[in-house]
């Protein structure tokens, strides 16, 4: 206990930043909050929870993939639920794009969360905030911390196909990711550090690590040489797994010590120069990353109290990205694939 103080401070600080953030993401956090379905469906997270638990008993990775579709889908437009529908004609999905197209997945586990929904209290809870709920109990499901989900928004009525061809890349520089989080109201430091400990968990394509623009094994930024930030012998155990011209598809764990397990092992690995994804280690070897987002990193390798808190915040700033309020602008899908 005699660390406790220290960590404590930390964390306060973690935490002083964030939150002064949150307040300054479009005034979205006065509009939301946590008691929305006290009265219409109090039920609700009770329901998400019960579909998820036993979505998970036959797909391990299902936490992981619902986390990125929340993710996914504050980045475009807000908070919307945009991502989850299909696509029709004179609207092409979000789901079609080079980001999430043959890797976002998960849609069948929220079309079953939405009937459950549905049958308890038609017409009541969104899309979007059907996502929400899920990313928290996924995290919390998986050993990560707990906080109190905001809810209220409504469901967009559009996908924006082009707008998601720009969300946050695997292979980006430190700078590029940055710009990215700051473009929608995130802090570039601390909640980029802390939304990208969600690689905690979850899989991972041989593509994003063997194949260009990537390609951190054989050709990095075309020196026909592997990313020299990589250990060593890390790297000798991804080129088994990815082979010069093998299969892309091969799917590795992001965090290969505790691969499902929602916990601070992804930053003590980008300590070690262990992280899969360029934008991993960006945050910790790139040259930009020293004063900015590398004191981060540290200081989550050492306190995964830190990091908790962090990232709890961390996801609250996220969900309140754009959200949808207004009834003239949005509604409660009946169908989390098309409009009502």
């Amino acid at each position: 206990m005699a660390s406790s103080t220290p960590r404590a401070a930390a964390v306060a600080g973690v935490l002083v930043t964030v939150v002064a953030a949150l307040y300054g993401l479009h005034g979205a956090a006065a509009q939301l909050c946590e008691n929305y379905y006290a009265e219409t469906c109090p039920d609700a997270y009770d329901i998400v929870k019960k579909v998820l638990i036993e979505a998970h008993q036959s797909d391990e990775r299902i936490y992981a993939s619902l986390i990125r579709l929340h993710f996914h889908d504050c980045f475009v437009q807000g908070c919307d639920g945009s991502l989850l529908l299909d696509s029709v004609p004179g609207m092409q999905s979000e789901k079609d794009s080079l980001p999430n197209k043959g890797s976002a997945r998960g849609f069948p586990v929220v079309d079953a969360v939405k009937e459950a929904l549905e049958a308890a209290c038609p017409g009541v809870v969104s899309c979007a905030d059907i996502l929400a709920i899920a990313s928290e109990i996924s995290v919390v499901e998986s050993g990560g911390p707990s906080w109190g989900v905001l809810l209220g928004r409504l469901d967009g009525k559009t996908s924006d196909f082009t707008g998601s061809g720009n969300l946050p890349a695997p292979f980006e520089d430190l700078a590029t990711l940055q710009r990215k989080f700051r473009a929608v109201g995130l802090n570039g430091d601390v909640d980029l550090v802390a939304l990208s400990g969600a690689h905690t968990f979850g899989r991972v394509q041989c593509a994003n690590v063997a194949d260009p623009p990537a390609d951190r094994l054989y050709n990095f930024s075309g020196t026909n040489m592997p990313d020299p930030t990589m250990d060593s012998a890390y790297r000798a155990f991804l080129s088994q797994r990815c082979p010069r011209n093998g299969d892309s598809r091969v799917l590795n764990d992001l965090d290969p010590t505790t691969p499902d397990t929602f916990d601070n092992h992804y930053y003590t690995n980008i300590e070690v120069n262990r992280g899969f994804l360029t934008s991993d280690q960006e945050l910790k070897s790139s040259p930009l990353a020293q004063g900015t987002t590398a004191p981060i990193v540290d200081q989550f390798a050492s306190s995964q109290d830190a990091f908790f808190a962090s990232f709890a915040q961390s996801m609250i700033n996220m969900g309140n990205i754009r959200p949808v309020t207004d009834p003239s602008q949005g509604e409660v899908r009946k169908n989390c694939r098309r409009v009502n």
